[in-house]
């Protein structure tokens, strides 16, 4: 009889009860619970918000990204806060593609469908 086997029947005897010999693992890291709790709280946006903020520099480049800043995320529209208007305008004609396109590939369809520019 194995030392596993016998505290088990000692633990069963002692309790009047039959102990499981494997237990299931109830335990869970913070990040799968954080992964599963942060939707149901409606926050799973801000979670993607804080990953774009953080990838903002790497997307757009040092010039865009001293001058231009994501503002918020809501329903998969980005807001970016532009310091001029003559900015806001050539993101608008000319950027916006481009950076809603390299957004979604680093953040998916879903995540961000739409980037509005807005003079801060």
């Amino acid at each position: 009889m194995s030392a596993e086997s016998l505290r088990a029947k000692v633990i069963a005897e002692w309790r009047g009860l039959k102990e499981p010999l494997e237990r299931k693992e109830r335990c869970k890291s913070v990040g799968d619970l954080l992964q599963n709790l942060m939707p149901k709280l409606g926050l799973g946006e801000r979670l993607n918000e804080s990953e774009v903020r953080a990838a903002w520099k790497d997307v757009v480049g040092d010039f865009i990204a001293q001058h231009a800043a994501p503002a918020g995320l809501s329903g998969g529209v980005l807001g970016i806060h532009v310091l001029q208007p003559s900015l806001r305008y050539e993101l608008e004609r000319n950027w916006k593609r481009e950076i809603l396109k390299k957004l979604q590939d680093k953040f998916g369809k879903k995540a961000i469908r739409e980037i509005q520019f807005r003079i801060s």
